[in-house]
C-alpha cells in the first residue's frame, strides 16, 4: 500500500513559508479574496443564511468568541465561524473551482485557516502557509477521487475531500506532527460528507454542507491536537475515502509532484455566479451574440454540448429548464443561457430574473446535450460547444475553457473589482482597506489585524 495519507500528513507538517513560490503565495493571496468578497455579500443576501444563524441560536451554539465571520459585526466561536464562513462563501456560487478535481478548494480551507488562525494567534505568514496546504490536499484527494465517478456515486468532492482539506489548514495552525495530522485525517474520513440530491429541488443543502466540511476539518484537527486517535490509512486503506467515494479511484494522483507541483496554481476563479459547468457555454454565447449582433427575437434554437458532468448537474431539461430558486438557476443551463443570450452579460444581482417570462420563453428555445467530444484528449471536463440557429444562418462556437482558468486567469485588477463589487454594500469604505490587507497578508504579525477589517 502506497502510504497516501501518511506522505500527506508529512507533507503538511514540513511545510513551510520559505519553500512556497512567490507565485504560489501571490495566488493563494488572491483566492483568498476572492472567496472572502463571496462570503461578505452572503452575510447580508444570501436566502440561506437567516436559517442557519437561527439554528445556531435555537442550539446556543452562538456564543461569543475569537473568530471573525465576514461580513458580521461579532466575532464567534472558531468551529461556528469556519461553518457560517463556508457556508455563506460557498452560497452565491462564485466561489473558485480547481477544473482537474471539479471542486472549490477555498470554501472548506480559507474559513478552516482563518478560525484557527485567530484562534491561536497566527502570524498573516502562518495563514497563508496553511491555506496553501489545504489547497493541495483537497485538489489532490479530488484528482484521485475521479470526479466523473464520485458524481457519478452521487457524492458532491467539495464537502468530501474539503474537509480533508480543512483538516490540514487547521492541522497546519496548530502545529501538528505527522501522526496527529494522519489521525486528524483519519477523523476527517468519518467526517467527509456531501450529497448531491440538492439539485432535485434546489435546496440549501450544498451551501450548508461545504460550510461542515470547513467545521469538521476544524474539529478533526482541534481532536487530534488533544490526543485523540484517530483512523489510520483514512485515504487509501480498505474502507478508505478511495475506496468508499468512488469506481475508479487514481491513488497515484494524491501524491503525484507533491510538493514540487502546485494544484494552488491550477485553481480557477468565476466570472460567473452559477455552476462552472455553464461558464463556457455562457461565454461562447456572449461571445456570438456581440460578434454578430443577435438579438433574442432572432433566435430560433440554441443547442449547448457539454461534458456528462455538466449534463448532470446543469442540463435535465425536465427540472431545471424554469428554475424557481436561485439554487436552481445556478445549476441550470437554461437559465443561464438564456439569460447571457437576454443581457449579454450575467452577475449576482441578475437572480432577480428567475421567473421572467421572457427569461422562460428564451429557454425554451434552449436544448442541451452530451458532447462526446468533450470527453476526449482533454485535461478537464469544463468545456462547450454552443450552435445558435437564427432567421439568417448557424453560428456554432467551441471554447475549450471557460475564462478565468490558469490560462485566462484575470488580471489583479480585475480580481480587485469583483471582490469590491461584492464587499462594498455591506463593508462600505472599509472594502478597500480589507482587499489590500488582504493581498499583503505577510506583513500581519498577527492575522486578526487583517481579518478585523473584514467584519462589518
Amino acid at each position: 500500500m502506497a502510504q497516501e495519507t501518511a506522505t500527506l500528513a508529512a507533507y503538511v507538517a514540513g511545510l513551510k513559508y520559505d519553500d512556497i513560490p512567490p507565485e504560489v503565495l501571490d495566488r493563494a493571496k488572491v483566492l483568498t479574496l476572492d472567496f472572502l468578497g463571496s462570503a461578505i455579500r452572503a452575510r447580508r443576501e444570501a436566502e440561506s443564511t437567516p436559517s442557519v444563524v437561527k439554528m445556531l441560536a435555537a442550539l446556543k451554539l452562538d456564543s461569543a468568541g475569537e473568530a471573525t465571520v465576514f461580513g458580521d459585526s461579532r466575532t464567534w466561536t472558531p468551529a461556528v465561524a469556519a461553518l457560517l464562513n463556508g457556508t455563506m462563501g460557498h452560497s452565491l456560487d462564485f466561489d473558485d473551482t480547481h477544473a482537474d478535481s471539479s471542486l472549490h478548494p477555498s470554501a472548506p480551507v480559507v474559513p478552516a485557516a482563518f478560525a484557527i488562525g485567530e484562534m491561536v494567534g497566527a502570524s498573516g505568514r502562518d495563514v497563508l502557509t496553511a491555506v496553501v496546504a489545504g489547497y493541495e490536499v483537497c485538489c489532490r484527494l479530488g484528482n484521485a477521487l475521479d470526479p466523473t465517478s464520485h458524481y457519478a456515486r452521487g457524492f458532491h468532492p467539495t464537502a468530501t475531500a474539503g474537509t480533508y482539506g480543512a483538516a490540514a489548514a487547521a492541522g497546519k495552525l496548530f502545529g501538528l506532527s505527522e501522526q496527529q495530522l494522519i489521525y486528524a485525517f483519519g477523523v476527517s474520513g468519518s467526517q467527509a460528507a456531501g450529497s448531491l440530491q440538492f439539485l432535485v429541488n434546489g435546496a440549501w443543502n450544498k451551501r450548508y454542507q461545504v460550510g461542515a466540511s470547513a467545521m469538521n476539518g476544524v474539529i478533526a484537527a482541534t481532536l487530534a491536537k488533544n490526543d485523540f486517535v484517530g483512523a489510520i490509512e483514512s485515504v487509501e486503506g480498505k474502507h478508505g475515502l478511495l475506496v468508499g467515494y468512488t469506481d475508479t479511484p487514481h491513488r497515484d494522483k494524491a501524491v503525484a509532484g507533491l510538493g514540487t507541483t502546485y494544484e494552488t496554481m491550477k485553481i480557477g476563479v468565476k466570472p460567473y455566479p452559477s455552476c462552472r459547468y455553464t461558464h463556457a457555454a455562457i461565454d461562447a454565447i456572449v461571445a456570438l451574440r456581440r460578434e454578430h449582433n443577435l438579438t433574442p427575437d432572432q433566435v430560433k434554437r440554441v443547442e449547448i454540448g457539454l461534458h456528462r458532468n455538466g449534463i448532470t448537474l446543469t442540463g435535465d431539461a425536465a427540472t431545471k429548464r424554469h428554475p424557481t430558486s436561485i439554487v436552481g438557476g445556478q445549476f441550470s443551463m437554461f437559465f443561464t443561457g438564456a439569460l447571457a443570450l437576454d443581457q449579454g452579460r450575467f452577475g449576482w444581482d441578475d437572480y432577480v430574473r428567475l421567473g421572467d417570462k421572457a427569461i422562460n420563453a428564451l429557454a425554451d428555445k434552449f436544448d442541451v446535450v452530451q458532447d462526446d467530444k468533450l470527453e476526449v484528449g482533454r485535461s478537464h471536463p469544463f468545456g462547450a460547444r454552443v450552435t445558435i440557429t437564427t432567421e439568417d444562418g448557424v453560428h456554432e462556437r467551441l471554447h475549450d475553457d471557460p475564462s478565468g482558468e490558469p490560462t485566462s486567469f484575470p488580471s489583479a485588477q480585475a480580481m480587485s473589482d469583483k471582490f469590491i463589487t461584492l464587499a462594498r454594500p455591506v463593508l462600505s469604505s472599509r472594502a478597500q482597506d480589507f482587499a489590500d490587507a488582504i493581498l499583503s497578508l505577510e506583513r500581519f504579525e498577527r492575522v486578526e489585524q487583517a481579518t478585523a477589517l473584514g467584519r462589518a
